[in-house]
């Protein structure tokens, strides 16, 4: 395994970084432990979670990933060996009877919960869902995005509120640092400028969707992030295992999520249209000209960009998590590279 420093902290994580959400739906307790106890072995010391998985989020679920963590840290006494990540996720009616926002209040209630069901006293990175007064363009709302406010000064108001509550957290050591996910450059920006102002913590990562299918953050978020030293955690680095693959020709392998799940096979139907499968099918006939799983094409990508510190991987399976994982030992040349661009300038926004 190789590894890398978190932000600018003195915190080294794994360049691969354990993704848990299906723990509690599509994987049972048992099979999360086996998953833990593996990626552990192979030097992932780094693992993401959040208040509100398993997923497809619902009120049965919620929460249930962040226990299955904590039944393994009770059992293991491994905590020290672990980086740990997790998040404060609004706007979900069965959360904190529909606390949607994220402030002093609802941070402080929901780091409590979470430290309870994980059975620790710290978070290690603990990160803000997504944004709640500026309305995210993430999880495809991009071709329709309008911000829920354009009122700057309750924005900042907001984060700056935000920031001084996670800066009483972390002096309570209830979390060492904390993050951003599903947010854009404007606000990591905002975010960063606030905290120099008025000498409060900094952010030190971004959590955003990105793949060799979806690249969107390319520019200006990825500019933003290496100026302002902030890590880059690209969430769904396999495009929610379609760029492994497995869903071509309308194949419906059994437990993938888009298959073996009515609402997400719904909610997430975008992710498989025909430019998708040329898309895909490109890129899978890249891998095996080079002898490689597609799904570690796909993880070697991110991995080869300058502003990607981890990979977030899921897996349902262990095939799929040691394949995963072994992502790390394949780099890809120059050649490759440039025949993964040539794909991607005919199939940039592919979904």
């Amino acid at each position: 395994m190789e590894y890398t420093n978190l932000g600018q902290t003195n915190i080294k994580v794994s360049r691969i970084c354990l993704g848990t959400m299906t723990w509690g739906s599509q994987n049972t307790e048992a099979e999360g432990h086996e998953q833990m106890d593996y990626a552990l072995a192979e030097g992932v010391n780094f693992w993401d979670t959040a208040e509100m998985y398993a997923v497809p989020p619902s009120a049965e679920t919620y929460g249930t990933t962040e226990t299955i963590i904590g039944t393994w840290l009770n059992s293991r006494g491994k905590r020290d060996e672990i980086i740990l990540a997790s998040k404060i996720s609004p706007e979900l009616p069965y959360i904190r009877e529909g606390g949607t926002d994220i402030d002093r209040k609802n941070i402080k209630l929901a780091i409590e919960d979470s430290l309870k069901r994980l059975q620790t006293d710290y978070i290690d990175l603990y990160q803000l869902h997504w944004p709640t007064n500026r309305n995210t363009f993430h999880f495809n709302n991009g071709w329709s995005y309008k911000p829920k406010s354009t009122d700057k000064a309750a924005i900042l108001a907001n984060q700056l509120e935000v920031l001084e509550t996670l800066n009483e957290l972390i002096k309570e050591g209830k979390i060492h640092h904390f993050g951003l996910s599903n947010d854009s450059a404007w606000g990591i920006a905002q975010y960063c400028a606030l905290a120099e102002k008025h000498n409060l913590p900094k952010p030190v990562s971004l959590q955003n969707e990105y793949s060799i299918l979806r690249r969107r953050d390319d520019t200006d978020v990825a500019e933003t992030c290496m100026i302002e030293g902030l890590s880059y955690l690209p969430w769904s680095p396999l495009a929610m295992g379609v760029a492994s693959g497995k869903y071509l020709k309308d194949a419906t392998p059994s437990k993938a999520r888009l298959t073996h799940n009515e609402t997400a096979k719904t909610r997430y139907s975008y992710r498989l249209t025909e430019n998708v499968e040329k898309a895909t099918t490109g890129y899978v006939n890249i891998a095996r000209n080079i002898g490689a799983e597609p799904a570690q094409l796909a993880l070697a990508f991110c991995l080869s960009r300058p502003f990607v510190t981890s990979p977030i991987i899921g897996a349902t399976t262990m095939e799929q998590l040691k394949t995963n994982i072994g992502a790390i030992n394949l780099k890809l040349d120059e050649a490759t590279l440039e025949a993964i661009n040539e794909i991607h300038k005919t199939y940039p926004v592919p979904f």
